[in-house]
């Protein structure tokens, strides 16, 4: 990725479906991992139980994990977007989580 991303044409231009999923992928990975970090912060000033904070955590992983991996796959193949609620239920998952027992 970082090695063509200077050629305009590369994914068939920057614009394009393909090189967008690609960009989205690469920024998801350390914006998922950027809020699991926040979230392992804000476990203790919240007083969320330690259970409870083990499953958050493991969604947020997941999240982190599949988020990337669905980008570049329908970067690839078109028909992999079916994969999306995968990260996006584990995200929700984990914030339902801190939610619900934060407060």
């Amino acid at each position: 990725m970082g090695i063509f991303f200077l050629k305009p044409d590369w994914m068939g231009g920057y614009g394009s479906q393909p090189r967008r999923l690609v960009r989205l992928g690469h920024i998801a990975f350390f914006g998922m991992g950027l809020l699991n970090l926040f979230y392992g912060l804000s476990l203790t000033p919240l007083g969320v139980p330690l259970t409870a904070a083990r499953w958050g955590s493991l969604s947020f992983a997941m999240a982190l994990l599949s988020m990337p991996i669905c980008c570049f796959l329908t970067a690839w193949r078109p028909a992999m977007h079916h994969l999306f609620p995968i990260p996006v239920l584990s995200a929700a998952a984990g914030l339902g989580i801190i939610l619900s027992n934060g407060y």
